[in-house]
């Protein structure tokens, strides 16, 4: 069996750097491989300038651009779930069927705050 060891991604500025390419290969696997993702991009893409638009003050303004965030988020760790999970097998199990149910869960869950706190901003916006 061969012998793990941790990755050395160095220290300070240089572990930084390091962070920020993997973190530039995570999003454009993301881009390259997940539809939804790419919907969900667009999305955003397409909320954040509403955002000054409907918040009344700044924690307005977070509560709409951290929602959008946490949709992106969860979408992603749903996507490293599921790319994991395939790597151990293509199969049908049990365990990894829960796994993915419970990632895509999350993406509900994200989804559906997402929905209710810009429900409340337009329905705030229009009265």
């Amino acid at each position: 069996m061969p012998t793990l060891t941790n990755k050395q991604n160095g220290i300070g500025i240089k572990r930084i750097f390091k962070a920020t390419i993997c973190s530039y290969y995570g999003f454009r696997a993301a881009w390259t491989h997940e539809s939804a993702f790419r919907q969900e991009l667009i999305m955003a893409i397409v909320l954040m300038p509403m955002t000054f638009l409907l918040a009344d003050s700044s924690n307005h303004w977070l509560l709409l651009f951290g929602s959008i965030l946490f949709v992106l988020f969860a979408e992603v760790v749903n996507s490293a779930l599921e790319a994991l999970a395939d790597s151990i097998t293509l199969e049908r199990h049990a365990l990894i069927g829960r796994a993915k149910d419970l990632g895509s869960s999350a993406v509900f869950i994200a989804l559906s705050f997402l929905l209710i706190v810009w429900g409340e901003a337009i329905i705030r916006y229009f009265d």
